[in-house]
C-alpha cells in the first residue's frame, strides 16, 4: 500500500497496527494532551483560560483518525476525572467536566472525532482542505463550549461571547495556522520516505 492510499498519518507511519501500538499511541496522545493543557493563560473575568489543548486536539485527531482520536481524548478525560493531574495547571476532578469549562472539553471530544473523520478522507493532506478541517473543528469546540458556558453561568450572550470566545480568536487563528502548515508538511515528508 502506498502512502497516497493511506488515509491517516497513524496508518502511514504504523501500517501494521497492533493492540500494543494502539495502546502506546493512546497513552502518548494522552500525555501530549496533558502537557498542552499546562500551557494555560488565564483570561481576566473569564472562567475559561487559553490553553494548548485545542491545538493538541486538532493535531491528534487528524493524525490518529476518528476512532483513535476519540478514544485518546476520552482516555484523557477519564484519567483527569479519576484524579490524574492532567487538566490545566495540573488539576483534576469531575468539576472540570461539569463546571464552566465542561462544554469546551465535550466540544474537544467531538472535535477529535470530526477532524479525524475528515482526515480519514485525506482532508489533512493539502492546505486547501486542512484549513477548513481545522476551522470546522474549532467551530464545533467553541459552539459546544459557548452553549455550555451560557447555560452554566446564566449570563447573557454578550457576556458569554466576550468571556468565552473573543479572547481566544487570535490564539485559535495561530493554532489553526500551525496545524494547517504542520500536517501537509508531515505528509510531504512521509510520502518521500
Amino acid at each position: 500500500m502506498s502512502v497516497h492510499e493511506v488515509a491517516t498519518l497513524r496508518l502511514a507511519l504504523f501500517s501494521r497496527s497492533t493492540i500494543a501500538t494502539r495502546v502506546a499511541l493512546v497513552l502518548g496522545g494522552t500525555a501530549f494532551l496533558a502537557a498542552m493543557a499546562q500551557i494555560s493563560i488565564p483570561i481576566p473575568g473569564s472562567p475559561v483560560p487559553v490553553t494548548g489543548q485545542t491545538l493538541a486536539v486538532l493535531l491528534l485527531g487528524t493524525a490518529y483518525g476518528a476512532n483513535l482520536g476519540l478514544i485518546t481524548f476520552a482516555t484523557y478525560l477519564a484519567i483527569g476525572i479519576a484524579g490524574a493531574p492532567v487538566f490545566t495547571q495540573g488539576t483534576h476532578g469531575s468539576s472540570h467536566l461539569f463546571g464552566a469549562t465542561g462544554g469546551y472539553l465535550v466540544g474537544m471530544l467531538l472535535t477529535s472525532y470530526l477532524v479525524g473523520f475528515l482526515a480519514g478522507r485525506k482532508w489533512d493532506q493539502k492546505i486547501a482542505t486542512v484549513i477548513p478541517t481545522m476551522i470546522l473543528g474549532n467551530l464545533l469546540t467553541f459552539t459546544v463550549g459557548l452553549i455550555w458556558l451560557h447555560q452554566y453561568t446564566h449570563q447573557n450572550w454578550a457576556w458569554t461571547f466576550s468571556k468565552g470566545f473573543t479572547p481566544f480568536l487570535l490564539g485559535e487563528v495561530i493554532k489553526i495556522a500551525i496545524a494547517s502548515t504542520a500536517l501537509p508538511s508531515v505528509w510531504r515528508f512521509v510520502s518521500h520516505r
